[in-house]
This record gives structure tokens, sequence and C-alpha cells, in this order.
């Protein structure tokens, strides 16, 4: 799915790397807990959260997630966003609630990553 497609989706605004909205991701991740955003696989995915501190940007950064939206109306702040851009993550925001927002993108063909049973 394009970014600009889950822009459109999720009504959301773009905050930053608005250029790379053509981009395409292949599954998404819904947390706000960034130890179980480590426990998917994250080959261009996105990630939905209402966490808004650092460590998601560089969580995002180093698992190669290319996308974050942020729900639940929460902004992040100046820091992520410079961090962001140095990274080339968009970074998003809706007002949806994270389980709507999963729900539309599932139901529109973004699936979830499979995970391996312990």
């Amino acid at each position: 799915m394009k970014i600009c497609t889950i822009k459109e989706l999720l009504q959301a605004d773009v905050l930053v790397c608005e250029e790379r909205l053509g981009d395409h991701v292949y599954s998404a991740c819904g947390s706000d807990m960034m130890s179980d955003v480590l426990a998917y696989v994250k080959d261009q995915a996105v990630l939905l959260t209402g966490l808004v501190n650092a460590q998601v940007i560089r969580t995002a950064e180093m698992m190669d997630m290319i996308c974050i939206v942020f729900v639940r109306e929460k902004r992040p702040t100046e820091e992520m966003i410079r961090l962001a851009q140095d990274a080339g993550i968009v970074l998003m925001a809706t007002d949806k609630r994270m389980y709507e927002a999963c729900g539309i993108l599932y139901s529109n063909g973004l699936v979830g990553n499979k995970t391996a049973r312990r």
C-alpha cells in the first residue's frame, strides 16, 4: 500500500517527509510499547502509535520502518520531527483511535506481520 493511500484512509496530516508519500509499505504494527514493536518483522512497515517520545523514532529507524502514524490526536515534538527528517521517516497524525486506524488499514489490504510461535 502506498503511504499516500494510508494518509487518505486515515485522514491524516503529513508532518514530515511528504516527498515519500509514493513509497510502499507492506505491513503494519500498532503499539504504544516499543518492546512489542521490536518483536515484529520490519521490512517497509508502518507503525501506528500514540506514544510521543524520541524513542519511537529511534525504534522505527532501527527496525527499517519508513512511516509512523500518531493516533488519538497525538503530535510529535520538534525533536522527533528533526530525527524523522534526518532518517527519512514519514510522520503523520490522525485523530482516529488505534483500534479504528488499524482496522481501516487492515480492511483495505494492509496486513500485519507474522510472528514466530514460541
